[in-house]
């Protein structure tokens, strides 16, 4: 299925498994238990998982839509408030998801590109447990408000790519994440909730460094293809039509996470 170090292979089923699952908690708890030291060498794909579905094991609902034709509720209605923070939450699913299929999906990369993604998809599942459990305290369960997939459909476009993967997920879409956590965080303390801005200022100091993971691994795979990054990274945006960034940005978070300033000042060249 994958060539990596021999050790690593029952670690990566194991991701790949969890992968699969569709139930949320049960994910959760997969994660939570998968350790490349620790993982059983009887972890084993069965013959009919081996050849992939084109998405990651999901619940029914949330029912997914355009992103176009999702409700704006006000923060400041129960209703509207545990719409934010069930967004939040669907985004963080997708994020475990997206980090348990880095560490299947592409091969031949340094031992330390999986542990760093099972970094980040633990950290993801607990974002996302959080979250759900803040959700619940408030009346309402992950599924009860429709979800778009935008995070999902980059990352089925880049699966050819690891290189693409880099730079217009962890680079690119959560990156984004840091742009929107201040005005997150603004709008729940608004509206009376401060657990939920807790819980998104944990989220934001984890997401820097989930960032600089994908930059990091960006800049390693332009090195070994004898790539410009800036160069490399404005003709993938192209390519594989990355959606265009608005402002505000967080430059202080983009900065902890490993951009350059040539990097920042084409964030601004773009929106302007």
């Amino acid at each position: 299925m994958i060539s990596v170090t021999k050790n690593l292979q029952p670690f990566i089923n194991a991701a790949y498994l969890a992968w699969l699952e569709s139930d949320p908690i049960v994910k959760c708890e997969m994660v939570k238990a998968l350790s490349a030291d620790a993982v059983s060498t009887t972890v084993q794909p069965s013959a009919e998982m081996l050849i992939p579905p084109n998405q990651p094991g999901r619940p029914v609902r949330p029912k997914l839509v355009d992103p176009l034709s999702l409700s704006s509720r006000r923060v400041h209605t129960a209703e509207g408030l545990a719409a934010l923070i069930h967004a939040v939450a669907h985004i963080e699913f997708n994020a475990i998801n997206l980090g348990l299929d880095a560490i299947w999906r592409f091969t031949d990369m340094p031992d330390t590109f999986y542990l760093d993604w099972l970094k980040v998809s633990q950290e993801e599942a607990i974002h996302f447990t959080l979250l759900t459990q803040h959700l619940q305290s408030l009346g309402f369960t992950y599924g009860d408000f429709a979800a778009h997939d935008g995070l999902w459909e980059m990352a089925f476009r880049t699966a050819d790519d690891v290189l693409a993967r880099m730079a217009l997920v962890p680079r690119t879409l959560e990156a984004r994440g840091l742009d929107a956590c201040p005005a997150v965080r603004h709008k729940l303390l608004s509206a009376g909730d401060p657990r939920g801005a807790a819980i998104i200022d944990r989220i934001l100091q984890d997401e820097i460094g989930h960032v600089a993971i994908g930059n990091h691994w960006y800049r390693w795979l332009c090195d070994g293809r004898k790539l410009d990054p800036i160069l490399t990274y404005r003709s993938l945006s192209k390519t594989y039509r990355a959606p265009k960034l608005k402002a505000p940005f967080n430059i202080e978070a983009r900065l902890a996470a490993g951009f350059e300033q040539q990097e920042l000042d084409d964030l601004y060249d773009k929106v302007l």
